[in-house]
């Protein structure tokens, strides 16, 4: 099918006048804008954004002193309000008539019967350890030699006594265990009698052992007698050499087990 392009078709609202809208472009402006407009028609003044033009300079007579800012006492003992002495204020040092006064006669409360009478306390004695004044009781310092007056300064405490009281006990204990079994594994030695009743008690088990082997046939048929052949030559070949040691050492240890 083909395609054919038609021409646009007329109407009669192209006729009417058609009104032509623009756009116009906005921008930002802030609401500050006039203030600063007119502070700028202001003639210019030096150093207006870096404080007043003139600053009042401090007198060389006032300048910081020593201890200026440590808080000070008051001049007045008491607070009137509270009617008790300042903290950081000590209470005046009594007159010589006051002390008298309180030593003979002691100074007696009008609602109460208790006595007040002024006491002094002996101040403890310390020591200085340190350059920046680091102070310790003497007495726990370990410079008093106060362990030497005590009874038991220099004996042996209790407990290490019997401490090895115990281990005495024990010590020798151990030992006449290891002597009791050196005594049950002690060797006994054989006299010449007995070394001679033996070597001849051998050689007589030897020459009997050594009899019963020369009556056996020399034809062995059966595993019985073979057996009984190899028994009888290991015999006769422990006898020999236990008849050798005896022949040949004189002095001969056993032992009792």
């Amino acid at each position: 099918m083909s395609t054919q392009a038609y021409p646009p078709q007329e109407s009669v609202y192209d006729l009417l006048p058609q009104e032509q809208v623009t756009f116009e472009k906005l921008r930002y402006v802030s609401k500050f804008r006039p203030a600063v407009v007119q502070e700028e028609k202001l003639p210019r003044r030096p150093m207006r954004t870096m404080g007043p033009a003139k600053v009042e300079v401090p007198s060389p007579e006032k300048f910081l002193k020593k201890h200026s800012k440590e808080p000070k006492v008051s001049d007045k003992p008491q607070s009137a309000k509270e009617g008790r002495i300042h903290p950081l204020q000590k209470p005046p040092v009594p007159t010589r008539a006051e002390i008298s006064q309180m030593a003979v006669h002691p100074k007696q409360d009008k609602d109460s019967t208790k006595t007040f009478t002024c006491t002094t306390t002996k101040p403890k004695p310390i020591s200085v350890d340190g350059h920046k004044g680091h102070r310790e009781e003497l007495e726990n310092s370990g410079l008093v030699p106060k362990y030497i007056k005590k009874k038991d300064f220099g004996k042996v405490p209790v407990y290490l006594l019997r401490h090895n009281a115990e281990k005495q006990k024990a010590q020798e204990e151990y030992d006449n265990y290891v002597k009791e079994q050196r005594e049950k594994q002690a060797m006994k030695q054989l006299s010449e009698e007995e070394r001679l009743d033996i070597l001849e008690g051998l050689k007589q088990s030897w020459s009997r052992v050594h009899h019963e082997y020369q009556g056996m046939p020399l034809i062995i048929e059966t595993i019985s007698k073979r057996a009984h052949k190899e028994r009888l030559e290991a015999d006769m070949k422990r006898l020999e050499k236990d008849i050798e040691k005896f022949e040949r050492f004189k002095i001969i240890y056993i032992a009792d087990n």
